[in-house]
């Protein structure tokens, strides 16, 4: 499996370690030992997962995990540390860790859950963005181009599932749960609150960026004539 990772640790000796098996998994890593470093490479770079040491020298582990999901980034996170207290475990998933592996572990079980990661995009993200639409979810607003969208509860939640999906299609039954669940209304609800949304991101804006997909779904894109 051909992955770009990033190890921040400042133990030499371990981090050399790590480095080594994963190449010999396939995998690339960079590595740097402090935590300031760490965060100027993981904002330059599209890493598919970063390894992250708690104790770190001028920034530790989970304020650097605390600064990029601020900053919008969703790359998957493992904390690596010698704390295994619940509280500890709570305060890294807390700055925004999406896994947590507890020092001495075996390589192996380092790689399964590297790859794992992978797979997926962080959900920790606490700003969501695709194409120039922009969500934050501490303030629960939502901008395109800059400009305010002024979305109902409903309204946020549809867009909120098709911004994490991009560029992916999402179908109209992963829209239905993710706003209702299993209590579905039997009224035509999600037609009238995906109009209202289209009219909201397209209405005023050049380039519609809102598309129906015949057959599949509804998706976030450039404009396309196949699929007004």
């Amino acid at each position: 499996m051909s992955l770009f990772l990033l190890l921040v640790e400042d133990n030499f000796d371990l981090a050399e370690t790590i480095v080594q098996y994963l190449e010999l998994e396939g995998m690339t890593c960079d590595h740097t030992a402090s935590g300031e470093a760490g965060l100027n490479l993981a904002r330059e770079n599209d890493y598919d997962v970063l390894l992250l040491d708690i104790m770190l020298p001028r920034l530790n582990g989970l304020e650097v995990c605390e600064a990029l999901r601020h900053a919008g980034r969703d790359t998957p996170i493992l904390m690596l540390t010698a704390r295994d207290t619940l509280d500890d475990k709570l305060a890294g998933f807390t700055s925004g860790t999406d896994d947590y592996l507890v020092k001495p572990f075996d390589m192996p079980e380092l790689i399964m859950r590297v790859k794992a990661l992978a797979r997926r995009k962080s959900g920790q993200a606490r700003v969501l963005s695709a194409l120039d639409l922009t969500m934050n979810l501490d303030s629960k607003e939502a901008f395109r181009t800059g400009r305010k969208l002024n979305l109902t509860p409903t309204g946020w939640i549809l867009l909120e599932t098709l911004v994490r999906a991009y560029p992916s299609v999402v179908s109209r039954n992963k829209l239905v749960q993710a706003v209702w669940g299993d209590d579905f209304p039997e009224t035509n609800s999600l037609k009238v609150h995906l109009h209202k949304l289209r009219r909201q991101i397209n209405g005023k804006f050049q380039a519609p960026v809102f598309h129906t997909v015949s057959n599949q779904g509804y998706v976030l894109r450039e404009n396309d004539e196949k699929n007004p």
